[in-house]
């Protein structure tokens, strides 16, 4: 299946792998995700849309097993403050829906945070751009892609 992130990986040349996997509409998690396509769920990145006071709309990328750690992000970003934007927000801003949200080939070219856990791993896997479908790739090769600033922006989950 093609969609307009695979379409970017083939354009720039980049190898990759998908893996489709059964969509629960009540439990789109990171962590669901991983356990169905076969990988620990720190190799399972997701993707984040968050607005700052300063520059506006940004993506962050991190770990299925964390959470997004906003001071972090807001000083690597050169904002004061930032936050998730709303739910509703986030079709409008990227063209894609929950659980299908991907840096790749979004509406509109935004800054593309990724979390430095990235560069653990020999392979880590995005969502394709739909709810079903992750791209599983070599790290360098996502944040090239992407064009990621590569910063510590994740923390562990508290709840």
């Amino acid at each position: 299946m093609k969609t307009n992130a695979v379409r970017v990986l083939d354009t720039l040349g980049i190898v990759y792998e998908l893996r489709e996997y059964e969509v629960d509409p009540d439990d789109l998690a990171a962590e669901s995700v991983a356990h169905k396509i076969g990988l620990p769920s720190e190799q399972v990145f997701k993707t984040l849309v968050v607005r700052g006071d300063k520059h506006g709309i940004a993506i962050a990328v991190i770990p299925g097993n964390t959470q997004l750690d906003l001071k972090a992000i807001a000083q690597l970003s050169q904002n004061r403050k930032i936050e998730t934007v709303a739910l509703k927000e986030v079709q409008p801003l990227t063209g894609y829906i929950r659980g299908g949200v991907t840096a790749l080939a979004c509406k509109k070219k935004y800054p593309i945070y990724v979390d430095e856990l990235i560069e653990l791993f020999d392979i880590i896997s995005v969502s394709a751009g739909l709810r079903g479908l992750q791209i599983v790739l070599h790290p360098s090769d996502y944040i090239s892609a992407v064009e990621g600033i590569v910063g510590a922006i994740s923390q562990d989950k508290t709840d």
